[in-house]
């Protein structure tokens, strides 16, 4: 048998017992017991030990955690090359904090999934396995550890793991390769350091739950308050059941589990605000105008990855790129600023590197002219690749932006979103309506707009905007989404006062002077989320709407805030929280959802929910994974 150390800091169970299991037999060290030693100081002969690791310090970092979490898993296997076995989801979970020349630093050399067939036999590799706890995986490994094909091997799920599939998995393990076996709560996908997502889409069928899916956001939501180190009071959206009903799981597993959730306590206990996107649906339908919202909403980014091979004319080493804040000193610097301040930024920093040439310099006025600078100085192209990158996206954007006219259709939405009057907006509406140049996608958006704007209005045109769409040549598909929109968010719906009549002056236009191309318009927009957040800090989030799970309640401001949207939340929302973070001492949120939409996911997830569901839009599919 296989001699390892046992150390935890919290054993799980039976009043301080530490469960091992060797192959087959159960063996149980009790650190109460006169003629044993504590369990965290014995060197035993065992095949198996639980451990179970909490971060050493509590944080509000999503992406820190998971990082701690990864680099605890290598650094815990040794010196010697190692590969690194994972799972569909996991993959995503630790690309998106490290990268694969980082990883390759700490000795980790290949990179596998369980679920692979063809996997070759290495004995001179350990194996560290992060795995989800499924059964699918449990199958998968037991599999493996009855023909190992590494020499070792070190595994850690992703969430509480059953003792019965330990057993099964100890039975399995005849060889004796395993040292070890750990929960690291890295169930979530870290976007940015106060963003969290789950990659799940379509996750109620009606008002309702899928069974699977709100178990998966039980443990997905569970996984981050137990990396966080937080054991948090609820509150939840009382006019949605499926936040009571996700809000009395989290709270299940909290009570089962409740040694793992024996946290220091704090003067002010954290709180976990649980909404459903359903009360806000205008905020996913609007153009975005910041950096990682305006790509996510105009080229899609999944997993930090963006799909740039339909550009017109792009080289073979850019049609896919990636856009991550940890290892992307431009991106992470950009990613909350508006779009003319990007291109100012890249204009600047080639304009710096031409300083450095002696010979002719080359004028950078519009976008064009930066492409053509990066595409006539491989030199440069080789030592600031990452400004190729931007250079590329932004130039894309650009083009979307002009080809589409989304400078104008945006000051439409801003109007729908946030002004009061009827007869501008359907005269603007209708104007948009007949410029050919008018996407599809575009022409329904505004007409969803309108029609959850002035729903009830006794003057409303939605009908005739309806025959206009039709006269377009716009799809039945589509058509249809409007009415499940209002189905889906509409005033019978919502609990929340989401549209607050305004007297405010008409939106407008602001240029950002400086690049010629890239232009931003003016976004007075402020998602619900902004009002809800700000409520809260202040002591006025009303219980009458957002009761506490249970008799107790908070009597100080909140410190430690987690908020999850069912249905998904946005970028848009994601920088309300960065900026609150920023703007407000003493109080840390972090945002989570079960994806981050952009406006085509998210009609598909109305779609779902609704009775006109059963469509899918093109380029959105079933696992919401498009970060």
């Amino acid at each position: 048998m296989r001699t390892c150390g046992v150390m935890t800091s919290r054993p799980r169970k039976s009043a301080g017992k530490l469960c091992c299991l060797s192959s087959g037999a159960g063996i149980c060290a009790d650190p109460t017991e006169p003629d044993r030693k504590p369990a965290t100081r014995l060197l035993l002969p065992l095949s198996f030990v639980i451990l179970l690791l909490s971060l050493s310090a509590a944080i509000m970092n999503v992406t820190l955690a998971v990082k701690q979490y990864v680099s605890k898993m290598i650094e815990s296997s040794g010196p010697g090359m190692k590969v690194l076995l994972m799972d569909r989801e996991t993959t995503s979970i630790v690309s998106m904090v490290y990268t694969q020349s980082e990883i390759l630093q700490k000795e980790v050399y290949l990179f596998e999934r369980i679920d692979s067939q063809n996997r070759d036999s290495m004995k001179h590799l350990k194996a560290i396995c992060f795995l989800r706890p499924t059964k699918e995986n449990v199958q998968h490994l037991i599999q493996e550890l009855r023909r190992p094909k590494y020499s070792v091997y070190f595994i850690y799920f992703s969430n509480v793991i059953s003792k019965s599939e330990i057993k099964a998995l100890a039975e399995a393990d005849e060889q004796e390769v395993v040292a070890e076996v750990q929960e690291f709560y890295g169930d979530f996908i870290a976007v940015n350091p106060h963003l969290f997502s789950l990659n799940l889409l379509g996750v109620a069928r009606g008002r309702s739950w899928e069974p699977s899916l709100l178990a998966r956001c039980t443990q997905g939501l569970t996984s981050v308050l137990l990396a966080l180190k937080k054991c948090p009071m609820i509150r939840y959206q009382l006019s949605s059941d499926m936040s009571k009903r996700l809000a009395e799981s989290v709270k299940q597993i909290i009570t089962k589990e409740y040694e793992l959730f024996d946290f220091r306590k704090t003067e002010v206990p954290p709180l976990l605000l649980i909404l459903d996107r359903s009360d806000d649906a205008i905020t996913p339908l609007l153009n975005q105008w910041t950096y990682q919202a305006m790509v996510h909403e105009l080229l899609g980014l999944n997993n930090n990855r963006i799909d740039l091979s339909r550009v017109p004319g792009i080289s073979k080493d850019l049609r896919e790129v990636v856009l991550s804040a940890e290892n992307d000193e431009f991106y992470a610097n950009n990613l909350y600023l508006n779009f003319g301040e990007i291109g100012t930024n890249i204009k600047n920093l080639m304009e710096d590197f031409q300083k450095k040439r002696p010979k002719g310099q080359q004028k950078l006025e519009s976008i064009g002219d930066m492409k053509a600078f990066v595409d006539n100085y491989p030199q440069f192209k080789k030592m600031s690749g990452t400004v190729s990158k931007h250079v590329t996206v932004v130039g894309e954007l650009s083009r979307l932006v002009s080809e589409r006219q989304l400078m104008e259709v945006s000051e439409v939405e801003q109007e729908l979103a946030c002004q009061n009057d009827h007869s501008s907006a359907q005269q603007s509406v209708r104007r948009l309506l007949q410029n050919p140049r008018l996407s599809e996608l575009d022409a329904v958006r505004l007409v969803m707009l309108y029609a959850l704007r002035y729903e009830r209005h006794s003057s409303s045109i939605l009908p005739s905007l309806m025959d206009e769409l039709s006269r377009r040549g716009v799809s039945e598909r589509h058509r249809r989404m409007v009415q499940a929109v209002v189905e889906y968010g509409g005033k019978r719906v919502r609990g929340s006062d989401l549209i607050t009549p305004t007297d405010a002056v008409a939106i407008t236009k602001q240029f950002f002077k400086g690049l010629k191309g890239v232009e931003n318009v003016y976004t007075q927009h402020q998602p619900l989320l902004h009002d809800t957040l700000d409520q809260l800090i202040k002591g006025r989030l009303k219980d009458s709407q957002f009761p506490y799970l249970g008799p107790s309640s908070l009597r100080d401001r909140p410190q430690d805030i987690i908020v999850f949207l069912i249905g998904g939340a946005t970028y848009e929302e994601a920088l309300i929280v960065y900026n609150l973070n920023r703007s407000t001492p003493g109080v840390r949120i972090v945002l989570g959802g079960s994806t981050v939409h952009n406006t085509k996911s998210f009609l598909e997830e109305v779609m779902s929910v609704t009775s006109q569901g059963g469509d899918q839009l093109q380029g959105s599919g079933r696992h919401g994974n498009r970060r």
